[in-house]
């Protein structure tokens, strides 16, 4: 896949902001938004991340606050510094908080049992005192497709990665979303006794290419950085006075039990090569610029669009609220 080439050869450029601006925006369509729905303020889940921090703060800036409302929702194998820096980010914006431990619903529902069955399928004495995570090849060294694997650690902190068959990886994928479902349910719940909406989170990166569970953390009522990209999400954060600490965090999933980046899982690429690879696309810049600004070849760069296009065209659905029998062509475009 190749971009038109751009005559504008500052790709770097394009991802700069002007953050008071930018600010003032955000906040101005936050609040037009909430009065089209008639809802007086916004809930929003705290990850102790960068993109929820700032979105809790463009909050405030629209409505007070005094008019939001963080949700902690832990679990069974969230990092505990997701929590401790949710706290942070709430205290730092002066916002109140509600914990929501979702363990207890999530092992009712069979979520950590249901995955550990299947992942003894490939590794039969997975159980108490193991851990895993899913990953993916590395996009920038073959043409192939994005072949995910499974990486086990056993009790004595060995790990193992293995090819999954199908049905496992999508087991363990169903699964685990159970946990983003779980946590907009508790979003839902709080947003209607306040007669609040709910706030969703994803930068451009997460929402160009369907970095989203359907109906969970994919579902909002407002989504106020998903224009950004992720470069730009940082540039915000550090204008609205975001912790050094959650600045300075790497961009994790929070969802498996072994620690995993979203550039592991994913993207292929940290975020700051990939939103130069996506600006370009986006902005039709030539291979050989983008290759340039982000340390790449192009044989790279054209590897990492492919990959976008495929992700897009897999993940679309995600994006379609529920068809009727009068859009069906909407299927079949």
């Amino acid at each position: 896949m190749t971009a038109m080439p751009s005559r504008d050869a500052d790709l770097s450029g394009r991802l700069a902001i002007d953050c008071a601006v930018e600010t003032d925006r955000i906040a101005a369509a936050l609040r037009a938004q909430l009065r089209g729905m008639r809802r007086r303020g916004l809930v929003l889940g705290l990850s102790g991340g960068i993109d929820s921090s700032v979105s809790a703060a463009l909050a405030v800036r629209a409505v007070g606050a005094g008019n939001v409302l963080g949700l902690l929702m832990p679990e069974a194998d969230s990092d505990p510094d997701s929590l401790r820096l949710g706290r942070l980010v709430a205290d730092t914006l002066g916002i109140e908080t509600v914990v929501e431990d979702i363990g207890p619903a999530l092992g009712a529902m069979g979520c950590y049992e249901r995955r550990d069955t299947f992942i003894r399928e490939c590794v039969p004495d997975y159980g108490p005192g193991w851990a895993s995570k899913i990953v993916i090849a590395n996009r920038l060294e073959g043409e192939g497709y994005n072949i995910s694997s499974l990486v086990v650690q056993d009790p004595q902190g060995r790990q193992t990665r293995l090819r999954m068959p199908p049905a496992v990886y999508l087991g363990i994928v169903a699964a685990t979303s159970m946990k983003q479902r779980t946590r907009k349910q508790f979003e839902y719940f709080h947003a209607d006794r306040l007669n609040f909406a709910v706030l969703g989170t994803p930068n451009r990166l997460e929402y160009d290419q369907g970095f989203f569970v359907k109906n969970g953390d994919g579902a909002a009522d407002v989504k106020p950085i998903a224009h950004l990209y992720k470069t730009q999400v940082y540039t915000l954060a550090a204008h609205l006075g975001i912790p050094a600490e959650i600045r300075q965090r790497p961009p994790t999933t929070d969802t498996y039990s072994l620690a995993q980046t979203q550039e592991e899982f994913y993207f292929s690429l940290p975020y700051d090569r990939m939103d130069l690879c996506l600006c370009g696309l986006n902005e039709s810049f030539a291979a050989e610029t983008v290759a340039e600004a982000a340390g790449l070849t192009c044989e790279q760069v054209e590897r990492v669009w492919a990959d976008i296009a495929a992700k897009r065209k897999a993940t679309r659905y995600l994006h379609m609220p529920p068809l009727l029998v009068a859009e069906v062509d909407e299927i079949r475009a």
